[in-house]
């Protein structure tokens, strides 16, 4: 037996370049073109593969070292200077499921021939596997949908959406603990006190919502200002007292309208895996309502056939029951979208955690006064902050930004009057 040295061959130009995958492992049997590491630079990722096979005794580079031309990769232990040796034809074997890849083997006379280490590494392109090991995905896991096994950018999407948030869900209800080096009481006085029941029940659909949603947030402003003056204005027809309308009942309205022209937002996707999302046809839009029991989510039924006056009553209704836990269990789910109002407390933009199985949500923060640059000058003007949370397996960028310059239209000066028929 012999041993050699595998070096970095000539990569043109590149200098110093990062070491990003070692794809082989010390002891490993390794032919000639397997690919040894995957070096990337400023422009590309490509594969070095090895120049000899043989079996790997020492590994002499890692991820995140730099690396250049003539540089030791690894050291092989060759068998090419063995005396001949009689060749025997192995019977054609074909792999199963059920078959250990590393336990096949045929017997001989002068010895055992083995099969052992068959490589189990996926086919794939430097691009793909860069675009997997950003999500921290092992592509090797990844079943792939082309030629021989061949690993596609889609098939790590689908993977995604599929076996990784299975693997979430498990991991979620472990309860795993970070070993905690310190007491809190070493630091001064602490006290330990019961977690509320409703943030409790609340906290694993959050956990669930947020490891199996992929969340993107689209900030924007919806100038408000004709509708606060139709809303202050309005008096009941009979007593001719101002009606206390809040701008939440016209904000419902408004999204009612917007998922009519974009039903995407109101979806679920129960059955991605099948390849299934659920179209509704109903408007039930979820209100988060703060109580000192924890927050709760009630959904206000057929939104798009009520009034703004009768929306203001039932909002008023079903907030009163969950802070006096009268609420039915069943009205908290069922929702189309949900809508999270910080307005009477303050703050401006944030990013709210999607209701599951919904697809969005729709932050709220508080109305103010802003100097708004129009037609040639500044003027005051209302200007509502608008935060949409939406599933990025469903809705993409550009969807998210057109719904909400519809929302905005729909709270604009010209859909006032009309919401409130």
């Amino acid at each position: 037996m012999s041993k050699k040295d595998i070096k970095v061959p000539n990569i043109g130009e590149f200098r110093d370049v990062e070491v990003i995958e070692v794809l082989i492992k010390k002891g490993q049997k390794i032919k000639k073109n397997d690919p040894l590491i995957t070096i990337e630079s400023d422009k590309s990722s490509v594969e070095i593969p090895s120049s000899d096979e043989g079996t790997v005794i020492s590994l002499n580079v890692k991820v995140g070292d730099k690396v250049s031309e003539g540089d030791k990769i690894i050291e092989i232990e060759s068998q090419k200077e063995l005396k001949a040796i009689e060749v025997v034809e192995l019977p054609k074997i074909q792999l199963s499921k059920e078959i250990d890849k590393n336990e096949i083997k045929e017997s001989k006379e002068n010895g055992d021939i083995i099969i052992d280490d068959v490589s189990t590494k996926a086919s794939a392109s430097p691009k793909v596997r860069k675009f997997a090991r950003e999500l921290g995905i092992d592509i090797n896991k990844v079943s792939g949908s082309e030629r021989q096994g061949r690993v596609t950018e889609s098939d790590v999407k689908l993977f995604v959406a599929t076996k990784s948030n299975k693997s979430l869900r498990n991991q979620s209800t472990k309860d795993q603990k970070i070993e905690q080096e310190y007491s809190h009481s070493e630091f001064g006085e602490v006290e330990i006190k019961d977690i509320p029941r409703v943030k409790k029940l609340s906290s694993k659909y959050l956990i669930n919502s947020w490891s199996k949603i992929p969340h993107v947030t689209n900030h924007d402003e919806a100038d408000i200002t004709e509708l606060e003056e139709f809303r202050t204005s309005l008096t009941d027809i009979y007593t001719g007292e101002k009606k206390k309308i809040t701008p939440l009942a016209f904000i419902v309205k408004a999204l009612t309208v917007s998922l009519k022209k974009f039903p995407n937002f109101n979806t679920s996707l129960d059955e991605i895996e099948n390849g299934k999302m659920t179209v509704k046809k109903y408007f039930h839009v979820g209100i988060a309502v703060d109580t000192p029991h924890g927050l709760m989510v009630p959904k206000l039924r057929n939104a798009d056939n009520k009034n703004i006056s009768l929306i203001s009553t039932e909002l008023k209704k079903i907030s009163q029951q969950c802070r006096d836990l009268k609420i039915d269990k069943k009205e908290l789910f069922g929702g189309s979208m949900t809508i999270t109002s910080l307005g009477g407390i303050g703050g401006s933009f944030f990013t709210p955690i999607i209701n599951y199985p919904e697809v969005a949500i729709l932050g709220v923060g508080r109305a103010e006064k802003k100097q708004m640059f129009i037609n040639g000058k500044f003027v005051t003007r209302t200007m509502l902050p608008l935060s949409l949370s939406y599933d990025h397996r469903i809705i993409d960028g550009a969807e998210a930004a057109r719904f909400n310059n519809e929302l905005k239209e729909n709270l604009g000066k010209n859909f006032a009057y009309k919401l409130a028929v």
